[in-house]
């Protein structure tokens, strides 16, 4: 069977690689395919880069890529480094521009424009973000300091539609969080990862600092049943968007 797609995921902060795309970035690494991922904000030496590197080992998508902008709600996630929706949008652009020519992916992966399910700040904003890049990548005289073009095939959105969030929506609900989802027509690329759901959950475990909070989402999932937390990551739903 030949390699499937190179990837290359674009997500707001460590965790959301695993939580989001855990079961597509394994299944294409498995295949012999490329795959990286950028991390938008968190800076290299934090207890969170740590996690982040032992999730990636797991997917196999190789080392972390961190960008090193500060998470909104936790500005000491980067010290003396803005805040990722303060900072300039075309030094954000060109920041990823240049991991796109690197690893040259088929595939962007990243996240709606929603933001996911919640919303977040730092998701929206990596949304744009990546979009922007993605059609630049590929233009010699934008930004031609960051590597020879490259066009990837697709950008695909990490989403969920209104019809998968009957489990996972009450629980944000309950400690406080939004519920985004889209109509089911607009996801249009469904992947089944059952196949790979054991190294989806190791991922999202390595991120130990998230699992024994109350209220980000591996914590949420750590306490369910497993049963209940199986049907709510067996499946990875995206918008396609050609570039």
């Amino acid at each position: 069977m030949p390699p499937l797609p190179s990837l290359l995921a674009v997500v707001g902060h460590p965790d959301d690689e695993s939580l989001l795309v855990g079961g597509v970035l394994a299944q294409h690494a498995a295949s012999g395919a490329r795959t990286a991922v950028v991390t938008v904000t968190w800076a290299p030496g934090t207890h969170r880069a740590a996690e982040l590197a032992e999730a990636l080992r797991i997917l196999g998508a190789g080392e972390p890529r961190m960008l090193g902008y500060a998470d909104h709600r936790a500005p000491d996630s980067a010290p003396g480094r803005p805040r990722l929706c303060e900072a300039p949008l075309d030094r954000v652009v060109e920041d990823i521009v240049r991991h796109i020519r690197e690893v040259r992916p088929e595939i962007v992966l990243t996240h709606d424009a929603y933001g996911q399910l919640t919303g977040h700040p730092d998701h929206r904003q990596t949304h744009r973000a990546t979009l922007l890049a993605a059609a630049a990548a590929g233009l010699e005289h934008l930004y031609p300091g960051a590597g020879a073009p490259w066009r990837p095939g697709s950008v695909h959105m990490a989403t969920h539609p209104h019809s998968a969030v009957a489990d996972l929506g009450p629980l944000l609900t309950r400690v406080g969080k939004s519920v985004l989802s889209v109509p089911d027509a607009l996801a249009d690329v469904t992947r089944d990862v059952r196949p790979w759901m054991g190294q989806k959950w190791a991922a999202i475990t390595a991120h130990r600092s998230q699992v024994d909070g109350e209220r980000p989402l591996p914590g949420v999932l750590s306490r369910l049943p497993d049963d209940v937390r199986h049907r709510i990551l067996a499946t990875e739903h995206f918008i396609r968007l050609s570039t």
